[in-house]
C-alpha cells in the first residue's frame, strides 16, 4: 500500500474499473427489489456548476446506499437539451444549436464521470434527439384524438427580443426572465393541453404523496386553487351576450356597485370604438406584467366603459369599468366588484368615486365599519332585501338557489389552474406535428411520417423562427387531399420534454414510447432537485404521468414517491452565479483535491434541504480527513494488518469501548442515511470514529482485529459518499471483491452492551461531576449514587433538594 493518499490516480483507476465492468447498468430481470433514484437532469450549458455537483452527489449517495442494501438500483442520466439558450449561443458563436448542444453534452458527461457518479449510461437520452421527441409528437397526436389538445387565440406574454411566448412565471418585474426585455401582451394562436381536465385529481392526489415536503404540496395546491362559488350572468342591453362572472362570495352580491372587465374583453373592444381614451388605455394594458406578484403590487387603474349591465336580482343598472387588474386569460375576463367587502375593489372605488354599499355586518357586534377599509369577514347580511338577517353561509345557499331558479346562475367548482400553452415561436425545440390545409383543415402528421425533424440548413438571426420561411419545412402536401398545405412552425415548450423523461429512462431502447420496463421501474422512488421546480415542472410531470396512465403506458398515478428539494450553494451569503462573479469551478477542485474531497465537502457542509455556504477551508478540511483515513489504513497494514479472527470473549475494556463506538456509529449512520436522509451527521460520526482510532495503539491480536473491523466499517459507511478512496482501501484491507458489490454492514447488538456507563451530574443544569454506574442500575440507585458523589455534595450541602431528574444513559440533574 502506498504511503500517501493520491486521489487522482486512484479515481481514474476506479472509474475505469467501473466502466469496464458495467456494474451500474441494470435490467428488469433482477429478482431484487427495484429502486429508481433520479436527480433532475441538467441543461447542457457547457460546464457543471456547484449546484449540479451537490444535486447529483446527493442522488449518487442515496443510490449507492440503496444498492448496498441489496436493491436493484437504477440511476440514469440525460440532457434537457432543447431551449432558447442554444439558439442564442448559436448566433453568438456562429455554430448550429445542435453542434453547440452535443459538444456541451460530451464535456459535461466527462465531468460527471470524473465525479464518480454511478449512472447507467446505457440509458442516456438527450431530448433534442429525434428518437426521443418522436414519441412526444406521437403522444401529442394521441391527446389530440382524445380532445385533450386544442388550439385557440389567446392573450399571451410576448418577449419582442426573443420573439416568443412566455409563461407568467417567466416574467420577472415586467421583463423577460432570460433577456430582461420589457414584455408585451399580444393575441396569438397557440396550442394548449387540457391540464384543467385533471385539476381535481392533481389536487386530491397530493394527499397520497407522503414522501413529499409539505411546502411543495402546499405550493402545488395553491397553484391549482380549487374554489366553490357561483357563476352568474349580468345582462348587458347593448350586447347580445351577458357578462358572465364567477364569485366565491355570492353573499355579497347585493353590494355590487360596478363590474370590471379585462382590456381584451369584447365589451372593452366595443367601448373603444370611436373612443380614443379607451383605446389608449387598452394599449397601455398590453405592456403590463401579469404575474401574480405584479398584480398584487401594481397601481390599480381603469376607465369607465360607458356601458351598463343589469344586476341579476334587483335589475338595477351597474356601470362596467375596464380595469388593468382583470385578465382575459383567467376565468371569464370579467369580475363583479363589491368595494365594501374586497380591499382591491375598495381602493379602486375610492380612486374613481364609485359607490360603496355595505351588505355584510359583524355577527357579534364587533367592528365592521367600512369608512377606512373593506370589511372582508363573513357575517350577517343587511341592506340585501329578502336576504337580510341571513349569515354569509346561509346566504351562499339562498342567493345561489335564487339565481338558479331564475336561470341566471349556477353553483360551480372552479380552479385557478389554466390550460397549458405549449406553443413556442422558436427553432430549437420539438416541432408540433400538425398540418394546415385550406380544404381539409387542421390535420395530424401521419404516424408513418414521425418524427417531424428540424432542418439543419437554417440561419438564426433573432428576427423570427427560421422554420416560418424555410422552403422545405413549412411547405408540405396535405396527407388527405394531396394539395399544397402548410406545416405548423411552432415548437413545443421545453417543459414538454422534461415532463416524461423519467419514464423514457426506464424504456430508453424501446421501439415505442414506453414498454413494459416503464411499468417495472415507475414510479421513481426518490427524486432530487431544486425547490425552484416545485410548481411547473413537478405539476406538469404529475399531469403527464396521469395522461400516460390513461393511455395504458404506465400503471402508476404519480411519478415520484419521495421528493428531496436540495438547498442552494451560496458564497459570501449569495447564490453562486456568473453575473456575481462568485462561482467555483468544480473542475479545478477535482484537479487539486480529487472528486472524493468535493463530494465529501458538499455532503458535510449542510443537510441536503438547507443552503450550503461555500468554504475553501471546509474543502481543505475534507481533504485532510481523507488523508487521515488513508494514513490509519496504511499504519494498520504496516503493522501487519489483522491475520487473527476477533475473539469477543477476551476483549479488554478499551477494546470493548472501541467496538462499542464502531457499532454505535453504524447504528446512527444507518438511521441518518436510510431514514433521515441526512449525511453531514453521518460523516461527523465517522470522523469521531477515526479520531478514536488514532488514539487506539493496541497492537495485540485482538487489538489489530478491532482496528480491522473499525476500518472496514468506516470504509463501508463512507462508500456511498467517497466511493473511490473506499474502493481502494477495501482492497488494501485484504478484500478481493469490488467494494461496489459489498453489502451494508450489520450492527452487532452484543457490542453495544456494556457493564457500566458514565453519567453527567448537573446541579441546576450546570455540569458539576461525572459518575460511573452499572448499566443495569435503577433510577433510584443512580439517584443515590449522585447524591453521595463527593463533588456534588459540595454544591448541594446545606440546600434544599427540590427534585432529582434522571435521564437514562445520559445525566442526573439535581435541582436545589
Amino acid at each position: 500500500m502506498q504511503e500517501n493518499y493520491q486521489p487522482l490516480s486512484i479515481e481514474q483507476d476506479v472509474q475505469a474499473a467501473w466502466e469496464t465492468s458495467g456494474v451500474f447498468n441494470v435490467s428488469e430481470s433482477s429478482t431484487q427489489e427495484k429502486y429508481y433514484c433520479l436527480s433532475m437532469f441538467p441543461y447542457p450549458s457547457g460546464r457543471l456548476h456547484m449546484g449540479h455537483v451537490r444535486n447529483y452527489t446527493i442522488g449518487d449517495v442515496i443510490s449507492r446506499y440503496q444498492r448496498m442494501l441489496g436493491k436493484n438500483v437504477m440511476q440514469p442520466m440525460g440532457w434537457d437539451a432543447f431551449g432558447l439558450p442554444a439558439e442564442n449561443a448559436a448566433m453568438q458563436h456562429g455554430v448550429h444549436p445542435a453542434d453547440w448542444t452535443y459538444q456541451n453534452i460530451d464535456y459535461m458527461r466527462d465531468q460527471l464521470k470524473q465525479l464518480g457518479f454511478g449512472y447507467d449510461w446505457s440509458r442516456e437520452v438527450a431530448t433534442c434527439d429525434p428518437d426521443y421527441y418522436k414519441w412526444e409528437q406521437w403522444f401529442f397526436l394521441k391527446l389530440l384524438e382524445k380532445g385533450l389538445v386544442y388550439k385557440k387565440t389567446a392573450p399571451v406574454n410576448w418577449c419582442p427580443n426573443d420573439m416568443t411566448v412566455l409563461a407568467n412565471e417567466q416574467v420577472i418585474d415586467g421583463c423577460c426572465w432570460r433577456c430582461d426585455t420589457k414584455v408585451e401582451r399580444k393575441e396569438i394562436a397557440q396550442w394548449f393541453l387540457k391540464i384543467t381536465a385533471y385539476a381535481d385529481e392533481l389536487l386530491t392526489s397530493l394527499e397520497t404523496l407522503d414522501g413529499w415536503p409539505e411546502q411543495v404540496k402546499t405550493m402545488q395546491a395553491n397553484w391549482i386553487g380549487r374554489s366553490e362559488g357561483v357563476e352568474m350572468d349580468f345582462q348587458v342591453p347593448e350586447l347580445s351576450q351577458p357578462l358572465r362572472i364567477y364569485t366565491t362570495r355570492p353573499d355579497t352580491l347585493m353590494g355590487v356597485t360596478y363590474l370590471a372587465v379585462a382590456a381584451e374583453h369584447p365589451l372593452a373592444l366595443k367601448a373603444s370604438e370611436g373612443n380614443p381614451a379607451i383605446s389608449s388605455f387598452i394599449e397601455e394594458c398590453k405592456t403590463m406584467e401579469t404575474s401574480e406578484a405584479a398584480m398584487e403590487t401594481m397601481e390599480k387603474r381603469g376607465i369607465d366603459s360607458g356601458i351598463k349591465a343589469l344586476h341579476p336580482i334587483t335589475g338595477d343598472s351597474v356601470p362596467v369599468w375596464i380595469a388593468n387588474f382583470v385578465l382575459m386569460g383567467y376565468g371569464t375576463g370579467a369580475v363583479m366588484a363589491v368595494p365594501a367587502h374586497d380591499q382591491r375593489d375598495y381602493e379602486f372605488a375610492n380612486k374613481y368615486g364609485i359607490a360603496i354599499k355595505q351588505v355584510i355586518f359583524s355577527k357579534d357586534g364587533g367592528a365592521d365599519d367600512c369608512s377606512e377599509q373593506a370589511y372582508t369577514t363573513k357575517g350577517i347580511l343587511g341592506h340585501s332585501g329578502e336576504f337580510d338577517g341571513l349569515t354569509s353561509e346561509q346566504a351562499f345557499v339562498s342567493i345561489s338557489e335564487a339565481l338558479e331558479n331564475a336561470e341566471k346562475g349556477i353553483r360551480k367548482v372552479n380552479f385557478r389552474l389554466r390550460d397549458w400553452g405549449v406553443s413556442r415561436q422558436r427553432y430549437w425545440g420539438a416541432p408540433i406535428p400538425v398540418i394546415y390545409c385550406d380544404d381539409c383543415g387542421t390535420l395530424p402528421v401521419p404516424e408513418k411520417d414521425l418524427p417531424v425533424t428540424l432542418p439543419r440548413d437554417v440561419v438564426l438571426d433573432g428576427s423570427q423562427s427560421p422554420l416560418v420561411a424555410h422552403p422545405t419545412f413549412s411547405k408540405v402536401d396535405c396527407p388527405c387531399c394531396g394539395k399544397p398545405a402548410r406545416r405548423e412552425t411552432d415548437t413545443f415548450d421545453t417543459f414538454m420534454e422534461s415532463s416524461w423523461y423519467f419514464a423514457r429512462f426506464a424504456s430508453s431502447k424501446a421501439e415505442s414510447m414506453l414498454d413494459e420496463s416503464a411499468k417495472y421501474w415507475l414510479p421513481v422512488d426518490h427524486y432530487i432537485g431544486g425547490i425552484e421546480h416545485a410548481i411547473l415542472h413537478l405539476l406538469y410531470a404529475r399531469f403527464y404521468t396521469k395522461l400516460l396512465r390513461d393511455e395504458g403506458l404506465v400503471v402508476c398515478d404519480e411519478p415520484f414517491k419521495r421528493l428531496l428539494t436540495q438547498g442552494m450553494v451560496l458564497k459570501d451569503g449569495s447564490k453562486m452565479s456568473k453575473s456575481k462573479g462568485n462561482t467555483v469551478d468544480p473542475q479545478e477542485l477535482i484537479a487539486q483535491y480529487g472528486a472524493d474531497t468535493v463530494r465529501l465537502f458538499v455532503m458535510f457542509a449542510a443537510p441536503p434541504e438547507q443552503s450550503l455556504e461555500w468554504s475553501d477551508s471546509g474543502v481543505e478540511g475534507a481533504f485532510r480527513f481523507l488523508k487521515r483515513l488513508w494514513r490509519q489504513a496504511y499504519l494498520h497494514n504496516e503493522a501487519g494488518g489483522s491475520s487473527v479472527a476477533l475473539d469477543k470473549s477476551t476483549l479488554t475494556e478499551e477494546q470493548q469501548a472501541v467496538r462499542r463506538q464502531v457499532h454505535q456509529t453504524l447504528q446512527k449512520v444507518t438511521h441518518d442515511m436510510g431514514v433521515r436522509i441526512i449525511f453531514n451527521t453521518a460523516i461527523a460520526a465517522n470522523m469521531e470514529l477515526v479520531n478514536t482510532l488514532t488514539k487506539f495503539t493496541d497492537d495485540s491480536d485482538n487489538g489489530k482485529a478491532v482496528r480491522q473491523e473499525a476500518l472496514e466499517a468506516i470504509v463501508l459507511m463512507l462508500a456511498p459518499i467517497v466511493p473511490h478512496i473506499c474502493h481502494q482501501l477495501w482492497l488494501e484491507l485484504g478484500h478481493h471483491e469490488a467494494l461496489v458489490t459489498a453489502s451494508w454492514p450489520q450492527v452487532d447488538e452484543s457490542a453495544l452492551e456494556q457493564d457500566s456507563i458514565e453519567l453527567v451530574i448537573q446541579i441546576n443544569g450546570k455540569l458539576r461531576s461525572k459518575i460511573s454506574v452499572s448499566a443495569q442500575a435503577t433510577s433510584e440507585e443512580i439517584q443515590a449514587l449522585a447524591l453521595n458523589d463527593e463533588q456534588a455534595i459540595r454544591f448541594i450541602e446545606g440546600k434544599t433538594i427540590r427534585k432529582v431528574i434522571v435521564v437514562p444513559n445520559k445525566l442526573i440533574n439535581i435541582v436545589v
